[in-house]
């Protein structure tokens, strides 16, 4: 079976191969397809993630599979949420996104925080789609550390790991990560 992957995120889609892989699906890169602009306006995770899937499949005529996931603080009402990727702005780097955060938490004490990511794997024709969730809980940490990840992954200190996702192999992110956690539910139920 091939399932378009729509996103443009490398790192994401290596998440995505490492779990999906295995099963046989051949998953095609958004690059590599009918590409479409998706504003994700949607009020929740699983809103964007349905956008972008069924705007894919309905290109190319081809499952597709979307994620939308981010970081929610628990003393930020839960932003970022769904602005995490542009937290700082619409053109906001990761690092962008990284610095305004601490900015936000400095001089507060509680800096709780968990990753949401919600999966949508929408299909061209009347088969109905398949959808999982996963969640990390942990904290911000006071610093950047590590080399490793994207996104919030050198602040995001995982209690699971004892380390930032930052400084985790990929392998070892992919055990406890949100995303890991949504894949391998979306994994069982392609089985």
């Amino acid at each position: 079976m091939e399932i378009v992957v729509a996103s443009s995120n490398k790192k994401k889609r290596a998440e995505i191969q490492s779990i999906l892989g295995n099963l046989g699906i051949e998953l095609v890169p958004a690059e590599e397809t009918i590409s479409v602009d998706v504003i994700e306006d949607a009020d929740s995770f699983s809103g964007n993630a349905k956008k972008k899937a069924e705007a894919f499949a309905k290109a190319n005529n081809k499952p597709a599979l979307a994620d939308d996931s981010g970081l929610c603080v628990d003393a930020l009402s839960s932003a970022p949420g769904v602005f995490s990727a542009r937290f700082a702005g619409p053109d906001a780097s990761d690092s962008d996104n990284n610095i305004k955060l601490l900015r936000e938490l400095s001089g507060l004490q509680n800096r709780s925080a968990h990753f949401i990511c919600a999966l949508h794997l929408a299909f061209p024709d009347s088969t109905p789609p398949l959808t999982a969730k996963g969640k990390v809980d942990g904290s911000i940490l006071p610093e950047i550390v590590g080399n490793g990840g994207f996104g919030y992954d050198p602040l995001f200190f995982c209690p699971e790991l004892g380390k930032a996702f930052a400084e985790a192999t990929p392998e070892e992110k992919a055990s406890v990560s949100h995303r890991g956690r949504a894949l391998r539910a979306l994994a069982e139920a392609l089985e």
